[in-house]
């Protein structure tokens, strides 16, 4: 289990605010063109008949709609990249779950089929996650996953130990701003325990017993909600109260003692960077319930750092669903999901995830050394801050016919297409795009969009001929996939 980005990201999978293709279908006018059709036209122009990832080749159809800047990512694989700040942060939390008990699977291949992503975590067949405008999709049957739960059922099937860490680069259509990224890096954990092997069957007792080998820490915990509740975090019929309660105990403490060591680690290098007397307050965390599709009882966890609460992750106890699909249905156990970059840019005080992605001898000579020698961890020091330079874009949707790739209506408008647009003309050279107006003609109907983009380089000045350049080509991208009219 994954938890979406911004913590807990690969256990909801945008479960809201998206629109989706089926949300799509059914806001299309009596006797239009299928949305699907028209989308698929505004993508097709130019497709490769077949697109190589790490060494191995796949088919296209009219589904595909990664990008090139997109492709071009695959390979980077930033989780893996020595003296990283996404590698040391994956080494910091892998150091709290001991190899003797935990499997850690850092190399899984990014293009999965459909069944993995979706299908064996019970998304159902319209789930808005599924859409083209959240996924990147290869052909109808494969994509780069969006969620390292796509390795979850093989892992419940064939994991030799009783828990395991994934780490792996995770893909979404998203926003442009600086904290979203089209790739990020999540990690998802997992601890379970099988009735059938455990002394007498007596699942809650060994949990306890495991659980009382844990380490203790000095940490300052809230936790007033009840281990389940009947309306706002139920039970599970498969599980017996003990049984919830002991692997919830377990969970919490394994967290906990997670988040003890990332925390204390990034206030050690506060503290050595800026000269300051250390802290003697304890690190302060608190349990919130929560909801997620893959764990019931579930909550997020949050840490209070810099005078902020601060959300951290979202886990659970698995959803038994889950154990029995993989053919284990005596397994029962807790799943965790975190972002890497969002732990990582709290760790380093990192102001802009496009950093991780820059190549600048500037910012990886920074890190250098850090992952064999932690105590040299300490705060990104900024190299550089130039000046941002805003234009806008204006248009109008809908004249244009599916022929010529063109969309139907507001209904057919994704903002994420824009963003799409925008990454392929300029990179990483843009910093945020905002919705700034729309507008709807009071006589024709027509709807007017206009989005602010604010161009602005990590690395360097923009000249305003590069900066004019980069927005003739949004402006030129938006026309002829999707056949706006620009006003």
């Amino acid at each position: 289990m994954a938890g979406p980005r911004c913590v807990a990201s690969a256990l909801r999978l945008r479960a809201a605010g998206r629109s989706g293709l089926a949300l799509l279908l059914q806001q299309r006018s009596p006797g239009s063109a299928s949305p699907a059709r028209r989308w698929q036209a505004a993508y097709s122009s130019g497709r490769p008949k077949t697109v190589e990832i790490n060494g191995k080749t796949y088919p296209t159809d009219p589904w595909f709609n990664v990008p090139s800047s997109v492709l071009s990512l695959t390979s980077r694989k930033l989780h893996l990249q020595k003296d990283h700040p996404v590698s040391i942060t994956r080494k910091i939390i892998e150091s709290v779950f001991p190899a003797s008990t935990y499997r850690y699977y850092n190399t899984f291949d990014p293009v999965v089929s459909t069944y993995e992503n979706f299908d064996s975590l019970g998304f159902p067949p319209d789930h808005p996650g599924r859409a083209r405008t959240d996924t990147y999709y290869i052909n109808e049957s494969t994509l780069l996953r969006t969620h390292t739960s796509a390795h979850e059922a093989e892992l419940f099937r064939s994991n030799p130990t009783g828990g395991y860490l994934i780490s792996a680069d995770v893909y979404r259509r998203d926003e442009i701003d600086r904290s979203h990224y089209p790739v990020f890096h999540q990690m998802e954990g997992a601890r379970y325990w099988d009735r059938s092997k455990v002394p007498h069957g007596d699942l809650a007792a060994a949990v306890l017993e495991d659980l009382g080998r844990l380490p203790r820490h000095d940490m300052t915990v809230q936790d007033p909600s009840p281990p389940f509740h009947a309306e706002r975090n139920p039970l599970q019929p498969h599980h017996g109260p003990a049984e919830a309660e002991a692997v919830g105990a377990h969970l919490k403490r394994s967290l906990e003692l997670m988040v003890h060591e990332i925390f204390t680690r990034a206030r050690k290098a506060a503290v050595l960077a800026e000269g300051a007397a250390p802290q003697d307050k304890p690190l302060e965390v608190r349990w919130v319930e929560a909801y997620f599709p893959f764990t019931s009882p579930s909550w997020e966890l949050e840490v209070h750092y810099q005078g902020d609460w601060l959300e951290i992750l979202g886990c659970g106890v698995s959803q038994q669903s889950l154990h029995i699909h993989a053919g284990k249905p005596d397994q029962v156990g807790w799943a965790f999901g975190i972002g890497l970059e969002r732990v990582a840019m709290l760790l380093f005080q990192i102001p802009d995830i496009r950093l991780f992605w820059s190549q600048d001898e500037r910012f990886l000579s920074q890190f250098r050394g850090v992952e064999d020698h932690l105590d040299r961890l300490r705060p990104f020091e900024p190299f550089s801050k130039h000046p941002p330079c805003y234009k806008d874009v204006s248009f109008w949707l809908g004249s244009s016919s599916a022929a010529g790739g063109g969309l139907g209506g507001a209904a057919d408008w994704h903002d994420n297409d824009l963003m799409e647009v925008v990454r392929d003309a300029a990179g990483d050279c843009v910093e945020d795009v905002q919705l700034v107006d729309r507008f709807t003609h009071p006589k024709t109907g027509r709807k007017s969009l206009c989005y602010r983009i604010n161009y602005r380089s990590l690395e360097r000045t923009l000249t305003n001929a590069e900066t004019n350049e980069m927005h003739q080509r949004v402006v030129d991208g938006l026309v002829k996939r999707f056949g706006v009219e620009i006003r």
